[in-house]
């Protein structure tokens, strides 16, 4: 039995120099802006306005982190969720889109806590090009200690046909809708069993 306990904001970071120390468990989530990471995770913690999520495409510009209390058959869990700056549309100068890249990939490369890479894509587009490039990237980078897990977010507004396409083309994928929570739970406990090891 895996249940959610508890979650609260920790703090935001704009660089390396700013995050929370490097000793807890983390959970990294990115994705394409407007692919519903707030929404995600609002809904695994049970918390609707836990990570604020914007109108405005690309504005999350900081690294967000959240700690979460989990408890697994009557054992208490601690861990972090970290909420990425999404990738693509935002208007910003392309120096600060550069800085904002180099801050991001210094700390998916070089953060040691990171257990689990969660990559988000939204099923109405599964086949992206930016998506494919992300995932590439977090392969060559991905260490022995850390694993790659993709949800498919908005799957509520997909067909049974369109459904099937994407879980032909990507088996181990996790088919999500968090405005239903449809796919939530299974994905928490996904997620909880990925970062602390299957529960005996």
């Amino acid at each position: 039995m895996i249940a959610i306990k508890d979650a609260y904001f920790i703090k935001s970071a704009s660089n390396m120099e700013e995050t929370t120390p490097d000793i807890v468990s983390e959970v990294a989530f990115l994705g394409r802006s407007n692919v519903g990471k707030s929404s995600i995770i609002n809904a695994l913690t049970h918390k609707k306005g836990l990570a604020k999520s914007s109108s405005t495409p690309g504005k999350t510009r900081l690294i967000n982190f959240f700690h979460v209390d989990i408890m697994r058959d009557a054992i208490p869990l601690s861990c972090q969720f970290v909420d990425l700056p999404g990738f693509g549309y935002a208007k910003v100068s392309k120096s600060m889109k550069e800085e904002w890249q180099k801050n991001l990939t210094t700390y998916i490369k070089k953060r040691a806590s990171i257990r689990l890479f969660v990559h988000l894509i939204d099923s109405r587009h599964p086949f992206l090009e930016i998506d494919k490039e992300v995932d590439a990237y977090l392969r060559t980078i991905v260490r022995a200690d850390q694993q790659i897990l993709q949800i498919f977010t908005k799957s509520d507004k997909l067909g049974q046909s369109e459904a099937s396409v994407i879980k032909k083309n990507y088996p181990q994928a996790l088919l999500v809708s968090s405005s239903q929570k449809k796919g939530i739970d299974k994905a928490f406990e996904v997620i909880v069993n990925r970062l602390f090891g299957e529960a005996l």
